[in-house]
């Protein structure tokens, strides 16, 4: 991969003025002597539904963008406006980061990476046999497949469009093996027999406050992660912890999945201690 001097990257998702990304991007490309722009693509701010997504693609492969990253909800309506796929975003059925090469767009996954080390990380010797997960979508599926990859041997998922959690199931047991992943019927009993809880959904954002399952059922026992950053505590991660669960906030993901996507649009590797501390100090 040939290192770019110059990078001028963005951000497509709804909601995302207060994101991190941008100023974790430019900050690392400043330690490495790299110009590097990241700009914010928000159809909410810029009045726009999400029918301008190919449209918001198209302008920024003209205006030279070396790449962009996609958030919710376009990780998966992404994919058919993109010309080839990594192996990885094409098994996980979800893309976060387009790289724009060569006159084509490119699409790859890294929050599956960032949430894996996130969960190395922050709960490295937790129990993995049985986990629920809330949420089917583009983040969902990454995540799926981080799970299930780092030895969860059951996962349940639960999910408000039933077609959308039956299928990422299938595709996950296709991959996995017969069995590792089931859709969710009864979130009481399936929380009550899990060893961990992951959160994928957007409930508990700043913009969608809120918890993505009744509280009553968390217990100590339980180890609960997220993948919402912003705000670092969310209201699921609070009682969690007032209830003296193992927690793990999205910050690692956030940082990880950036560390790679930084490595994408550069041609060159990122820092990640360097990045986490500037994370870091952004949250303190």
């Amino acid at each position: 991969m040939t290192q770019n001097t110059s990078v001028l990257a963005g951000l497509i998702g709804a909601g995302i003025q207060a994101s991190r990304t941008p100023a974790l991007h430019e900050h690392e490309g400043d330690a490495q002597g790299i110009r590097y722009l990241y700009r914010l693509l928000d159809p909410d701010q810029l009045k726009l539904d999400s029918s301008a997504l190919p449209e918001l693609l198209s302008a920024a492969e003209r205006m030279g963008f070396t790449g962009l990253n996609i958030t919710f909800p376009c990780k998966q309506a992404v994919i058919p406006l993109l010309d080839e796929l990594s192996a990885e975003a094409r098994g996980i059925g979800a893309v976060n980061t387009v790289v724009f090469q060569n006159g084509k767009r490119v699409g790859h996954n890294t929050d599956c990476l960032g949430f894996a080390e996130g969960l190395r990380r922050g709960l490295p010797d937790v129990s993995r046999r049985r986990v629920v997960q809330m949420g089917a979508g583009g983040a969902g599926a990454a995540v799926a497949h981080a799970l299930l990859s780092e030895g969860v041997e059951e996962l349940t998922l639960f999910e408000v469009d039933p077609s959308r959690a039956q299928g990422l199931v299938d595709s996950l047991n296709a991959h996995f093996g017969a069995g590792r992943a089931v859709v969710g019927l009864d979130l009481a009993a399936a929380v009550a027999a899990a060893d961990g809880l992951v959160n994928t959904t957007p409930v508990g954002m700043a913009k969608l406050p809120g918890t993505p399952l009744p509280v009553e059922l968390l217990r100590a026992e339980l180890w609960v992660a997220e993948i919402i950053y912003f705000p670092l505590q969310t209201e699921l991660l609070r009682h969690a912890r007032a209830l003296g669960c193992r927690t793990l906030d999205g910050g690692t993901m956030a940082v990880f999945q950036a560390v790679k996507a930084f490595e994408l649009f550069t041609g060159t590797p990122a820092n990640a201690e360097r990045m986490q501390a500037h994370f870091q100090s952004m949250n303190s």
